[in-house]
């Protein structure tokens, strides 16, 4: 397998290299956390100007046409930087749900809007009661004439609480559990009866709980097919662990050059404390790590748009579980190497830990995935 980058995405990669080296310095982008809505806005207005939130769109929506390869070279120049914008959330996240579960209409009115950064998405499926169990929704979702009537609560939604349109998941019909009878619905942030909490996590990043009270919705706000939503779901979350694999990549390969610089600089005893054997072992076993990682974050996006759901299921696990290992020894093995100065908020190379344990967390832990995966060989 080919795995060069082409002439396009040469060119792409060296664009956002370019922007994020001179726009996302650590003390720039702890300004941008201040910022009320906790991002750059300039900076998204020039992520539309270079392409990049049209990458996995097609052409006739005003999109690059990409895959999950190119969404991939993006987040890991975002995961070095500890990029801010809500690009999972809006890109990855709510325009898969559109692209895989849409209507022509709905991906004709939205998509362009994506691609030209007027509209920001939010994924809203998680709930706190559920834990990792994808199909445990408990927010319902009740026939009103043509219409339908939302009420329940989702939890940790990425950048929820800037998002122009929701992407909500409800239960219209089964049990709690079940896999049947679940139905995606659009919902307007302003929609009466819909309430935000936002907050920033501990990595710096924005995400909001979201409540529903008698959110009275449109026949035309159903997203796919009402009460087979299931398979949409299994695949946005599935796209958004490869973009996060990814920007994990990215983080660990930037906490590993951080470190070495630290061990070729920091004189003690009169002498760089690089040149102690047991350090450099470390360091080089941070090195393994991250290419192990970096194999992994490529099966993921290889996989995103493999068309057998059980493949597609166990290699991106095992992905999750790969990458999940290698980016917790890489960004805490950086904290240690530094000593008392990478535990402090001041310095660049914690925050990457931060990072990359919410990805570890995020959609099913390395435990959670192994036992998915031990389940199958059973």
């Amino acid at each position: 397998m080919d795995f060069d980058l082409t002439e396009d995405q040469r060119l792409l990669n060296d664009s956002v290299g370019r922007l994020l080296a001179d726009r996302y310095a650590f003390d720039a982008r702890r300004g941008y956390i201040k910022s009320p809505q906790g991002w750059s806005q300039d900076l998204w207005d020039k992520y539309a100007e270079l392409g990049l939130l049209g990458l996995p769109f097609a052409e006739d929506y005003g999109g690059f046409g990409g895959n999950a390869v190119d969404i991939m070279m993006v987040m890991e120049a975002f995961g070095r930087n500890l990029v801010l914008e809500p690009y999972l959330a809006t890109v990855v996240l709510g325009g898969s749900a559109i692209k895989y579960a849409g209507n022509e209409a709905q991906k004709g009115e939205l998509l362009p809007q994506i691609v030209d950064g007027s509209l920001k998405l939010a994924w809203a499926h998680s709930e706190q009661q559920a834990r990792y169990d994808l199909s445990d929704v408990m927010t319902t979702a009740t026939k009103d004439g043509s219409g339908w009537i939302l009420e329940g609560a989702k939890s940790v939604v990425f950048h929820g609480d800037c998002a122009d349109t929701l992407v909500v998941s409800a239960r219209t019909s089964g049990d709690r559990m079940d896999k049947a009878g679940v139905t995606l619905f659009l919902i307007p942030a302003g929609t009466p009866g819909l309430a935000r909490r936002g907050y920033a996590m501990r990595d710096g990043t924005r995400a909001a709980e979201i409540s529903l009270s008698s959110v009275k919705l449109g026949a035309d706000a159903v997203l796919g097919t009402v009460g087979d939503a299931m398979a949409v779901i299994e695949r946005v979350t599935q796209a958004g662990i490869a973009a996060m694999a990814a920007e994990a990549v990215g983080a660990c390969e930037a906490a590993h050059a951080m470190t070495l610089e630290y061990l070729r600089t920091r004189v003690q005893f009169g002498r760089p404390i690089g040149q102690n054997q047991v350090l450099q072992h470390k360091a080089a076993d941070m090195l393994i790590e991250v290419e192990q990682a970096r194999s992994m974050a490529m099966l993921a996006a290889m996989m995103v748009d493999e068309n057998d759901p059980a493949e597609r299921s166990r290699n991106i696990s095992m992905a999750k579980v790969g990458v999940g290992q290698s980016g917790r020894f890489v960004t805490q093995a950086a904290v240690q190497l530094h000593g008392g100065i990478g535990m402090t908020e001041e310095y660049q190379v914690g925050h990457y830990f931060r990072r990359v344990m919410v990805f570890e967390h995020m959609w099913g832990d390395s435990a959670y995935h192994l036992g998915l995966l031990a389940d199958q060989v059973a």
